[in-house]
């Protein structure tokens, strides 16, 4: 199995911690978001890591992985982005986003799971949006469920009265499910990176949970690891300074 972390994107409302480095580069108690991730995945058995690249790639570095860069990183989105693996977009693969570190034992969970697509989610999400006033919910990845645990619905579109949690920015695509998503991807190319596509205005400014709610749409399966805690995204300057004063782990 193969890991992809999408880490190309420029961190503004993180500065001035990024200016002079890459998002991911940024250090919580002494460790960089990309160091604890790869940490957290080889510990899992993934030792495949492939890194995508592109606002202050040169600051971008971790032991034994391998780079993908993103040249447009400043007028795309995080789906364009992984879009740039290309040739590596093949076989079972986790991906993450860039900006976000977890505990050991999520991914390893993750590792395991047999569904077609799985999403890991967190069912205590509100927790850490209480008093998070730079982050707000209204910008939450949530999610919705059918009855029989399957997502529904994922992205900033839903709202909390029916969330069953927050997407946490990492999943497993099954060799086959994710060959279909890009099949959906290239569909969606094929109209133009400036047409609308899900809740995006465009192709180009699209998010991964746009390409997971139009495989759902056309019928793909994709269930949830749930959590409860045991992650953090690290988006703005509140939530660095709140977890450089909570996070001991």
């Amino acid at each position: 199995m193969k890991a992809i972390i999408i880490a190309a994107g420029q961190g503004k409302r993180l500065r001035p911690h990024t200016d002079h480095k890459a998002k991911t580069m940024v250090e919580i108690n002494g460790r960089a978001l990309l160091h604890r991730q790869v940490d957290a995945l080889r510990a899992a058995g993934i030792d495949d890591i492939v890194v995508i690249r592109g606002y202050k790639a040169r600051t971008v570095k971790a032991d034994g992985v391998r780079y993908v860069e993103n040249p447009g990183y400043a007028n795309n989105n995080i789906l364009e982005s992984l879009m740039c693996a290309g040739d590596e977009l093949v076989g079972d693969v986790i991906v993450s986003y860039g900006d976000i570190f977890y505990r050991p034992e999520i991914a390893a969970a993750l590792a395991r799971s047999y569904l077609p697509g799985t999403l890991v989610v967190d069912r205590a999400w509100a927790d850490v949006y209480d008093g998070r006033d730079d982050h707000p919910v209204a910008q939450a990845e949530l999610c919705e469920l059918s009855e029989f645990g399957l997502i529904t619905r994922v992205g900033k579109q839903v709202g909390p009265e029916n969330a069953f949690g927050e997407f946490i920015g990492l999943a497993r695509l099954s060799a086959p499910l994710l060959a279909r998503l890009i099949a959906r991807y290239l569909l969606a190319r094929g109209r133009g990176l400036d047409t609308p596509y899900g809740s995006a205005p465009s192709l180009r400014q699209a998010y991964l949970t746009d390409l997971f709610n139009d495989g759902i749409a056309h019928g793909e399966s994709i269930g949830v690891l749930a959590t409860d805690g045991g992650w953090r995204e690290i988006d703005t300057v509140q939530d660095y300074e709140r977890a450089q004063a909570s996070i001991r782990w």
